[in-house]
């Protein structure tokens, strides 16, 4: 059955299209979790109107379709863990149109989000989210997660920025939902839903993306506290005030010094950083930024400077992830999220987490919308170090629902949060989110064994 279906494929999509070799199939079998699985071929989409007879095919023969995009993903989403097909988009790369009255872009899923943001930034414009992978991440990734970043707070993700989308379902049925406008009360939100599915419900073949004009002005102020609650509590006293920040980023004392390292400062005072961000115009900035500083002034601060420029901090903040594989060979990255007001009991059971199971944890990240990067180190050959690592990781996520957090904020479940996803379910939402898969992907061939619950 494999080999009538690769005979198949390979005549439908040409010479060069289709690689089967076992070095070629390896090295599509992994994302940036690490995590692995083989699969049967690799192949390219280079147009959307050859995915539905690629969907067919592999229907018929019964063989799985994990999409891909440039493999950015920490969850294990892009990994084929049941073997079957890897279905590459990075050759549909195509920008389609920018349209600046309309501030719309229409874009193919293997677009970069860097080369989107310098196409839109031609026309005085971007697309709000901004991963630190931007540089390599596609939008058709951004898209299957429901990407955000830093400056998510004030304008959104993914999901929040996209108009309408072209897919085609796990029967190979095409079709398109949403429309070029900004506001709709038309019926049930199909955009909404496939973005964050992670190419379990479609594969997203063309997006119209909502565009922002670029602010004129853009400042920040640097407050830096004597320990991680006093940053947590300071969160929560800049959120009460009227001015809403670009950005609040925040790096735990460990975070912080690795920061340092990273950008060339090899000493500074121990505390903990934040980092917040403002847009405007020229006239109002200065007042939003002077409002911003008055409500970081509290307990436990040690140093609030403005900055004019952020950019070599920022280029650290976007190593820190990749730094820290150096720090340590192992690591478990969950980016869970928190209602704004227990965010301070959290920074105390992280440090009681870190105690109890005798291993570093640094957190940092985009905590004006409750949203942290909580890294496990571990050493990945130390047998001992990697179970503790896995149950501190349990313990982690029950303590993260059990204060009405969620499990991703913008990562996205793959493989990796599907075993707390159980608990973090109610019983009758799991059942529709299977009703919804058969309804899309009746033979469940679309990216199997991610994000629905065991």
């Amino acid at each position: 059955m494999n080999e009538a279906f690769l005979k198949a494929l390979e005549a439908l999509l040409g010479p060069g299209r289709v690689l089967t070799d076992l070095p070629d199939r390896i090295a599509y079998g992994s994302d940036n979790s690490r995590r692995f699985g083989l699969p049967l071929a690799v192949a390219f989409a280079e147009q959307a109107e050859e995915l539905p007879e690629i969907v067919q095919l592999a229907r018929r023969h019964r063989i799985p379709i994990t999409p891909r995009g440039r493999a950015t993903a920490t969850t294990g989403a892009a990994v084929p863990s049941e073997g079957g097909l890897v279905l590459s988009f990075e050759r549909m790369n195509g920008l389609l149109e920018i349209d600046p009255t309309d501030r719309i872009a229409r874009v193919a899923p293997g677009v970069l989000n860097a080369d989107l943001q310098a196409a839109a930034a031609a026309h005085g414009l971007f697309w709000p989210p901004d991963p630190t992978s931007a540089g390599y991440a596609t939008i058709g990734g951004n898209l299957a997660c429901n990407a955000g970043g830093p400056r998510t707070l004030k304008y959104g993700q993914a999901r929040l920025n996209t108009l309408a989308l072209t897919a085609v379902d796990g029967c190979g049925r095409s079709f398109r939902t949403g429309a070029h406008v900004r506001k709709r009360a038309a019926g049930y939100d199909l955009v909404g839903l496939l973005v964050g599915s992670e190419g379990t419900l479609a594969l997203i073949s063309e997006a119209t993306l909502a565009l922002r004009p670029l602010p004129p002005a853009r400042g920040a102020v640097r407050a830096l506290y004597g320990d991680a609650s006093a940053a947590v509590a300071a969160v929560v006293r800049v959120l009460r005030q009227p001015v809403t920040p670009t950005a609040i980023e925040y790096l735990d004392p460990q975070a912080l010094a690795l920061a340092r390292r990273l950008g060339g400062a090899e000493t500074g005072p121990p505390g903990a950083l934040l980092l917040v961000e403002a847009d405007g115009d020229e006239e109002e900035l200065p007042r939003a930024l002077a409002r911003l500083s008055q409500a970081l002034t509290g307990e436990g601060l040690l140093e609030l400077q403005a900055e004019a420029d952020c950019g070599r901090l920022w280029e650290a903040r976007r190593k820190l992830s990749p730094a820290l594989r150096q720090a340590a060979s192992g690591k478990i990255n969950e980016d869970v999220v928190l209602p704004i007001g227990r965010l301070v009991g959290f920074a105390h059971r992280l440090e009681a987490l870190s105690a109890e199971w005798r291993l570093p944890i640094l957190s940092f990240g985009h905590i004006g919308d409750g949203n942290l990067h909580v890294n496990i180190l571990f050493e990945a050959e130390d047998r001992d170090e990697r179970m503790r690592a896995e149950s501190c990781a349990e313990a982690l996520m029950q303590q993260v629902l059990a204060l009405g957090g969620a499990l991703s904020g913008e990562h996205g479940i793959g493989l990796s949060k599907r075993p707390f996803l159980a608990a973090a379910l109610d019983p009758m939402t799991a059942t529709l989110w299977r009703e919804l898969k058969r309804v899309f992907d009746p033979d469940g061939i679309l990216n199997p064994g991610k994000l629905l619950p065991d």
